[in-house]
């Protein structure tokens, strides 16, 4: 990349640096230090900023970065991840935003320990959440790292490096002085400047092709090297039944993770009433809906203009697809159009991944703190003293993403996210939607339910082909693979309901019916929630 490109970029990040950290500080000085203040921002943001607010916690580097990357190199096949955020969010509507939004009051441990021996299950989900957590917050590193590499000119493994570590820098400030007021109003600016930079791109790729959307596919096609297949399904999961297994379990982890990813849930909490909570996520659907749809556009748009072969030499993950499509929309490497709109790209890639590491580090803090330490600690913690524990906790946890993202960084982010997403599914959705539906569920049950899921789900991914025996593995060099799929989900997330079933039929613990009446008249009228 020329000096001009590295100039602007680099300006226009210092820009939305300096106004995420003004935000940052402004927020610290009006800030009463209360946990409701630090966990749940006062819990004043309308159903409009809230929606805003998820939109931008939900729209992360895999989205911008990696889907579309995926698009442009397998056509057909990358579609999957666009679909699969985008249904996961009616699984979300109809069956958790409002129940979880009157039964909680910080985290998602708050909802099952609300009928069941708070100790075990808010220790159980508060390690979850955290695993969780840093495997998102590892993509978003990846997703910092191949951006700044490639705007610098590639110069390597150092600039990731220090590309990772700034972002967790960056990210520990956040949250540490600004809470979630702060990270909110960082996650609604970056959403205004991402909806604006993807809408902007997708007319620049409709224009070029004449708003025919036909050609467009068939060009892409033909740039591809693959022909029709490329916009068929199979180019990257129909190999084998082992590639048609791993489709599948993608696709469920997709679908079902959202619905139980703790930055997502304690979104739900920064609203007054479940209504806004409801309202909160009509309008995040909007708004994702219409992004997703556009890194459609955006995807074949790359493999048309730019094309896959060029893409993949950039980076092999695809992460930069994106990117390089906005450097030759605007004119190609030498022109002033293609250096402008490559920076503002790269800017705005850059504020997604700042903003998102906030809300994951926030959440996963959230979970140490108000689950993992109160629970240890519950006769002498105060809420001063949980709030500062939750500060300390978001720099170890910004270390442990720091030195899990500079190992992972030759993975692609949309892939990376999908791993987040079956852990999430595995170990959160099950004791969920059993601590809301059914009846009979015990201790045992809550406790069994997150580990059948987690543990299950963690071990299949290292003896999988991610860590070992491919080139493409974190650890090529090394063979101690025993699970053919890459995504566990299709195993892990059954695991986790039977789990949570068989725990509650052999406890001789007898269900509490006065709490499962007083959750139940909750979540459904919200009667009592905080």
């Amino acid at each position: 990349m020329t000096g001009d490109h590295q100039t602007l970029a680099l300006l226009l990040f210092g820009v939305f640096v300096a106004i995420t950290l003004t935000i940052t500080t402004w927020v610290s000085r009006n800030r009463r230090g209360s946990a409701e203040e630090f966990y749940a921002g006062g819990r004043l943001f309308s159903p409009m900023e809230n929606g805003f607010a998820i939109a931008g916690d939900y729209m992360s580097a895999a989205s911008f970065l990696g889907i579309s990357g995926l698009i442009a190199l397998f056509g057909y096949d990358g579609l999957l991840y666009s679909v699969g955020f985008l249904v996961a969010w009616l699984v979300v509507l109809l069956l958790v935003a409002e129940l979880v939004r009157n039964c909680g009051r910080f985290t998602l441990a708050d909802v099952v320990a609300a009928r069941t021996r708070e100790r075990p299950v808010r220790i159980a989900l508060g390690t979850s959440s955290v695993t969780v957590s840093v495997l998102y917050l590892v993509a978003q590193m990846v997703g910092a790292g191949t951006l700044v590499a490639l705007l610098l000119g590639g110069e390597g493994e150092a600039t990731q490096a220090w590309t990772v570590i700034g972002v967790g820098a960056l990210m520990v400030i956040y949250v540490s002085w600004g809470g979630m007021r702060a990270t909110t109003w960082i996650q609604i600016v970056k959403s205004v400047l991402l909806l604006g930079g993807t809408v902007a791109l997708t007319v620049l790729v409709l224009v070029r092709f004449h708003g025919d959307f036909d050609r467009l596919l068939l060009t892409a096609a033909e740039r591809s090297g693959h022909g029709n297949a490329f916009l068929a399904p199979g180019l990257k999961y129909g190999a084998d039944w082992t590639a048609r297994f791993d489709f599948i379990s993608l696709g469920l982890a997709l679908v079902l993770g959202t619905a139980g990813l703790p930055h997502i849930l304690s979104r739900f909490y920064t609203v007054p009433t479940a209504r806004a909570a409801r309202r909160s996520v009509v309008w995040a659907i909007g708004l994702i809906g219409g992004f997703y749809l556009m890194t459609i556009v955006l995807g074949f748009g790359a493999a048309a203009i730019v094309g896959p072969e060029t893409v993949r030499g950039s980076n092999a993950a695809g992460n930069t697809a994106v990117p390089l499509l906005a450097l030759d929309l605007g004119g190609g490497a030498n022109s002033t159009g293609g250096t402008v709109l490559f920076a503002v790209v790269a800017a705005i890639a850059f504020a997604t991944i700042l903003a998102v590491v906030a809300g994951i580090t926030l959440s996963s803090s959230a979970s140490v703190a108000h689950d993992l330490y109160a629970s240890l600690r519950r006769r002498r913690a105060k809420p001063r003293s949980e709030v500062a524990v939750a500060r300390v906790a978001a720099v170890g946890i910004g270390v442990v993403a720091i030195a899990l993202g500079l190992l992972a960084r030759d993975l692609n982010v949309a892939f990376l996210v999908g791993l987040a997403f079956a852990v999430a599914a595995s170990a959160n959705l099950p004791v969920l939607l059993y601590s809301l539906f059914w009846r009979d569920f015990t201790t045992r049950g809550a406790v069994w339910a997150v580990y059948g899921g987690l543990v299950p789900a963690v071990v299949l991914v290292v003896l999988s082909p991610v860590v070992s025996g491919s080139p493409e593995s974190l650890f090529p060099g090394v063979d101690f693979q025993y699970f053919p799929l890459q995504n566990p989900g299709l195993v892990s997330i059954p695991l986790g309901f039977v789990a949570g079933w068989l725990g509650t039929v052999t406890s001789a613990e007898m269900p509490d019916e006065a709490k499962h009446a007083e959750t139940e008249v909750r979540s459904l009228t919200g009667a009592g929630a905080v």
